[in-house]
């Protein structure tokens, strides 16, 4: 039992090393493709891939959001509106759903759209080094695009405000 507990500890140690300046010699994202059934995102510059990430989804996955409550990750054309150090996970990076056609037509049939939808890393208020296991195995947002924590801070610093998303089933 202790060895897993010093492995752990090993682990995390190494694993929250500061991010290096990796990203200097990477130009910003300027827009995102995110390919749900395949769990992957990749932040473009022109033409070119320059990140690649494997991804976590709202816990019902399959399908378009529709509505406030149904954990499903949004899909369609986004833009990335602001972002948020001081969120309730590590980062975060706000994605503009819902559209106003989502808005109208959630309206229309008598229910929220909802919204906050982000790309963020783990919650602020769970261990990290625990997280990681969760993360590594299933879906588990409210609808939200989750990566690690290290790879939100990378994604925090290549991506600007104003940057399109492409989220695809």
């Amino acid at each position: 039992m202790f060895r897993i507990f010093f492995w752990l500890f090993i682990s995390v140690l190494f694993s929250n090393t500061v991010l290096s300046d990796v990203t200097q010699n990477i130009q910003p994202a300027d827009r995102i493709l995110v390919q749900k059934s395949a769990r992957k995102m990749f932040l473009y510059s022109g033409d070119e891939v320059v990140r690649e990430y494997t991804i976590r989804l709202g816990g019902n996955p399959t399908g378009a959001k529709t509505r406030e409550g149904d954990n499903r990750t949004p899909e369609g054309d986004y833009t990335i509106v602001s972002h948020n150090p001081k969120s309730a996970y590590h980062l975060s990076l706000r994605i503009s759903y819902p559209t106003q056609e989502q808005r109208a037509e959630a309206q229309k049939n008598g229910y929220s759209a909802g919204g906050d939808i982000m790309i963020h890393g783990y919650p602020n208020k769970a261990p990290a080094f625990i997280f990681r296991f969760i993360h590594a195995r299933r879906d588990w947002t409210a609808g939200c695009i989750a990566v690690t924590n290290k790879e939100i801070e990378e994604i925090y610093k290549l991506v600007p405000d104003g940057t399109p998303i492409r989220i695809e089933s």
